[in-house]
């Protein structure tokens, strides 16, 4: 016999609570709100892929494979198409996967406790998503030449005069550039970026530094490369107070609203760059993509692995494997250039065989 204690929710119903209830715990500081935004975003879609008007206690393990499966093949929208080559994945990562059978895994912990279900289905759910580790088959990172070609589309978008007709508060310009930026030299995440306020941006030394706060309640001080302060600057002088509507002093990163940028919109940023691209050298690339592409650059030039995981905001140097893809002819670059080894000797024009 059923429990009388057990309140019969449908899934709807029990997603909106638990939703309100992890945005009263980011309220609070109990929860990073990059992580309870990640929640309600995954509590909501869970919803939806199981019917909303179901009731939860009526799901099994069954039932949530079945949901499971339905988000594996739910296509990956965060890309747009932006020329030859590939778009993004048609279902989702392996990393997505797991990332949202953790958020219905906590979803369902709480409907335990707050007695909204008998027994939690997740004990009995059988699909999981296959991590893989190390570095990837599938290349998330972009190449110099594709990275070189994103990074000059920026620069010329930042030097463009404005279109023409266009209202000088509608002006977006130099916060496009600013953002594809700071996502390609620093590899923020992108709740980092968006969450970053003026004020995190410092000078010591001569040197333009950004205070980016992460994961974990974990600060790092990065510098930035002159040509990304110059810009910086540029922005903050006008681009920023053309945006300015006098409702976020704060923020760095404005809405031509004068709203703080969502995660959503800067996808949007980096396609509309994208755009100015190149065809041979322009391949779509999420803000994430971005991050890996730092990684895996800085990592190729022999930088020293400990400054990258700092750049990076890592807690472990292991991590930093899930970060960086195989570029070619790399391992012939290291081996010409052995630390153990004399340098090749050149052989010169006059020298006989």
């Amino acid at each position: 016999m059923r429990p009388a204690d057990v309140l019969r929710l449908t899934v709807a119903e029990a997603a909106d609570r638990y939703a309100e209830m992890v945005r009263a715990k980011a309220a609070t500081g109990a929860l990073a709100p990059g992580t309870a935004e990640v929640y309600v975003r995954d509590v909501g879609t869970f919803a939806e892929l199981a019917d909303p008007e179901a009731v939860l206690d009526d799901l099994d393990g069954a039932a949530v494979d079945a949901v499971l499966v339905r988000f594996a093949r739910k296509p990956d929208g965060r890309r747009a198409a932006a020329g030859p080559g590939p778009v993004g994945r048609a279902t989702q990562s392996a990393a997505s996967q797991a990332r949202f059978r953790r958020s219905v895994s906590a979803f369902f912990r709480y409907a335990t406790v707050a007695g909204w279900v008998q027994l939690n289905p997740m004990g009995s759910v059988t699909l999981e998503a296959r991590e893989r580790g190390g570095l990837r088959a599938e290349r998330r990172a972009l190449t110099a030449e594709q990275a070189a070609g994103l990074l000059d589309a920026a620069q010329n978008l930042v030097a463009a005069r404005p279109a023409a007709g266009r209202r000088a508060d509608q002006r977006t310009e130099l916060r496009d550039g600013l953002i594809v930026l700071l996502l390609a030299s620093v590899g923020p995440r992108v709740s980092e970026l968006t969450r970053a306020n003026v004020e995190d941006f410092f000078v010591n030394a001569g040197v333009r530094y950004w205070r980016i706060f992460g994961k974990g309640g974990r600060t790092r001080d990065v510098p930035l490369p002159g040509a990304v302060a110059d810009v910086l600057d540029a922005y903050l002088a006008s681009g920023r107070r053309e945006l300015d509507r006098g409702v976020e002093d704060k923020a760095l990163l404005l809405s031509w609203r004068g709203r703080r940028l969502a995660r959503g919109d800067v996808q949007g940023v980096i396609d509309r760059v994208l755009a100015r691209v190149e065809p041979g050298r322009r391949r779509s690339v999420t803000p994430h993509g971005l991050r890996h592409t730092t990684a895996t650059h800085l990592l190729a030039v022999a930088t020293d692995m400990d400054a990258v995981r700092r750049i990076l905001g890592h807690a472990d140097l292991s991590t930093l494997g899930r970060y960086r893809d195989e570029l070619p002819g790399e391992l012939e670059a290291a081996m010409r250039v052995h630390p153990l080894l004399p340098a090749p000797r050149r052989t010169r024009p006059d020298d006989t065989p």
